[in-house]
């Protein structure tokens, strides 16, 4: 028991604090559009997460984990993790801000499309799916590649985890108010620099090195 409650803080503190598109996608959210439509993104995500937990819960209950680690499936994967990486980030170069009575004003973006950001943000980086194939793995030895038990414990991790992304979304939504249009552009630029950096990592790395 103490064993799978370790594992719980383990997960949960790994996938809401690993700094990869996603995390910096959330704050950036959170500071431009407020706690709602981060929420959203954040909802997306863990959609995404349990999408996969699923998906990799089936592949090593009946042994065709080989399907994640074939070399061509994982080189497409990265490829076009890597385009929709950049697509993303260059739309932060693009995104106008205006400032009315020292206020900035933004388009706020749709639930939908901000739910399907998050899930396909989340769900084509190739790393998400290693995570979660070390998750499953390693979990199943404790509860005896049971399918009904994995997903009751994955399903309590990942509400645990929307929990712990709603407040970091609710800690950097408080901050919009200190922001300038110069200080918000910045933000801006910075994850948009960043999710292109990951973007031509992966492609790199699963391309030009392969």
């Amino acid at each position: 028991m103490i064993s799978l409650i370790t594992q719980i803080f383990i997960i949960v503190l790994f996938l809401t604090f690993s700094f990869g598109p996603a995390f910096f996608a959330l704050i950036n959210t959170g500071i431009k559009h407020g706690y709602k439509t981060g929420a959203m993104l954040a909802t997306g995500v863990v959609l995404s997460d349990f999408f996969l937990c699923v998906l990799i819960i089936l592949l090593v209950h009946f042994g065709a984990t080989n399907v994640i680690q074939d070399d061509k499936t994982q080189r497409f994967m990265g490829i076009l993790a890597g385009i929709i990486l950049i697509i993303f980030g260059s739309l932060y170069f693009r995104k106008p801000i205006k400032k009315t009575n020292d206020t900035i004003e933004i388009k706020v973006p749709s639930t939908l499309s901000m739910l399907l950001k998050g899930f396909f943000l989340n769900l084509l980086n190739p790393a998400v799916w290693f995570i979660w194939l070390g998750n499953v793995t390693a979990v199943s030895k404790s509860l005896d590649y049971s399918v009904i038990k994995m997903l009751v414990f994955f399903s309590i991790t990942l509400a645990l985890v929307w929990l712990v992304e709603l407040g970091k979304i609710s800690a950097s939504a408080k901050l919009n108010k200190f922001l300038t249009e110069k200080i918000m552009i910045s933000i801006n630029r910075l994850t948009g620099i960043l999710l292109v950096c990951f973007g031509i990592l992966l492609i790199y790395k699963h391309y030009f090195q392969e």
